[in-house]
């Protein structure tokens, strides 16, 4: 009998266990939710500011999945591209301009050339960004991304080979989301349309992406970004099309 006591109390405290860690789940699978949620409401709050950039934010995203899972599937920077790290700078990505909310509307939606003192207050978004999400790190519990959120928003204008700011830094000392933020920002602002110039056709944007690999962008991305190029630019059309379809509602 007493075994058989034991037995049902060794069910009922299994039961007990298995609850409670379903509702942890679900609270943290909630808390996700609702960060995820937050960094978008941020991240577009600022984009709105930006009258330069459409849905820059989303688009890069997409692109930073796309490279992500195709470095994955080739090996590049294996020890370093685990789950946790891919998930990290997928969520992160929209926050990789936050720091423009610190620039003043005037220079943000300039339609002509900035001069330079101008663009020393535009390269500031980086230094900014990176003092909102430190912030904000202090803040939020369980928030690991905000580290990779961090180092986007600072280091995405790096450069591989030291000429980017804010910092300098140079190859692979530049943390390795940023230097594939890089990658996508820069290749969503040359092809897309901004108010102060019309975006360059694929092949040539392509061509200056080539041009531009070693001496702005690392080179083991930039073989991920070429071998995915075909799904890059059909999410470059999709969005494209959107833009077109929404320009002719207004």
């Amino acid at each position: 009998e007493a075994e058989g006591n034991l037995n049902e109390d060794t069910i009922i405290v299994t039961h007990d266990s298995v609850r409670h860690m379903t509702d942890v789940y679900k609270r943290n699978k909630t808390i996700k939710e609702l960060q995820r949620a937050l960094i978008m409401t941020l991240a577009d709050m600022v984009e709105r500011r930006d009258k330069n950039t459409g849905e820059h934010i989303k688009k890069t995203a997409a692109y930073v999945r796309i490279i992500l899972s195709e470095m994955k599937k080739e090996g590049i920077y294996a020890e370093e591209l685990t789950p946790e790290f891919i998930e990290n700078v997928i969520t992160s990505a929209p926050l990789h301009d936050v720091g423009k909310i610190a620039v003043p509307d005037a220079i943000l939606n300039k339609p002509g050339k900035l001069t330079d003192e101008e663009f020393a207050v535009m390269k500031s978004h980086t230094t900014a960004g990176g003092k909102i999400l430190t912030s904000l790190i202090e803040s939020v519990p369980d928030s690991d991304y905000l580290y990779e959120a961090c180092n986007l928003a600072t280091y995405h204008h790096e450069k591989w080979n030291g000429k980017g700011y804010p910092t300098g830094l140079s190859g692979e000392n530049i943390p390795l989301s940023a230097r594939v933020m890089a990658v996508a920002d820069v290749f969503d602002a040359l092809v897309s349309n901004r108010s102060y110039k019309k975006g360059f056709p694929y092949e040539k944007a392509l061509a200056i992406m080539h041009e531009e690999t070693g001496t702005h962008f690392d080179p083991k991305i930039m073989k991920a970004f070429f071998a995915a190029e075909d799904e890059i630019l059909r999410v470059a059309d999709e969005f494209a099309a959107k833009e077109n379809a929404n320009a002719q509602e207004s």
